[in-house]
């Protein structure tokens, strides 16, 4: 199996035995949500010599990583993996570790750059014409919008910023919105 050229950022020694089963990579791991300084040096290193791909748990201490490494370390790519995918069979567990070789693979290979300008592609009236801000299927939308266009899960409050981060375009949003609106209706 080739090596990976991109170093993946990982959260701590058991992705890091994940990440290994799936594909043959080095890491970096964060060891928790307050990367130090040192840490960041060793991604900014990785970064200029052979890249980066962040990929922490879908979960909040996961979301922190990734921001801070965003704001320390720009053009990283960014690899997510649905919520579903990253659940321990006893059910106690999130995290990259629990996923599936497979799941691990088909993230990395959806891994996006991430983009250190960009403009808002989608309007926010149409966030909310979608129903992904306010009411009561709005974060299950989310959920769902996120795992179909590989972008992770976000709050309403980010989500305008994370799709353009992504350069997701408009028909692209749309196309997913009306995949989520059917399977909405065949239930």
């Amino acid at each position: 199996m080739k090596k990976l050229r991109e170093i993946i950022v990982v959260e701590g020694k058991d992705d890091t035995v994940a990440i290994k089963r799936a594909v043959n990579a080095d890491t970096i791991e964060t060891n928790g949500s307050a990367i130090n300084e040192k840490t960041l040096l060793m991604i900014r290193k990785a970064q200029e010599t052979r890249g980066v791909i962040v990929f922490t748990d879908p979960d909040y201490p996961g979301e922190k990583i990734r921001k801070t490494i965003q704001q320390h370390v720009p053009g990283c790519r960014h690899a997510f993996l649905p919520k579903q995918e990253a659940i321990a069979k006893n059910s106690k567990g999130l995290g990259v570790e629990h996923a599936s070789v497979e799941s691990i693979r088909r993230a990395l290979a959806d891994a996006h750059e991430e983009q250190g300008e960009y403009e808002l592609l989608i309007p926010y009236e149409e966030l909310l014409l979608a129903g992904l801000i306010g009411g009561e299927h709005a974060r299950a939308r989310r959920e769902k919008l996120g795992d179909m266009l590989h972008i992770g899960y976000t709050n309403a409050k980010q989500l305008q910023k994370r799709l353009a981060m992504f350069k997701v375009t408009e028909e692209a949003f749309r196309n997913a919105m009306i995949q989520i609106f059917q399977e909405e209706d065949r239930k």
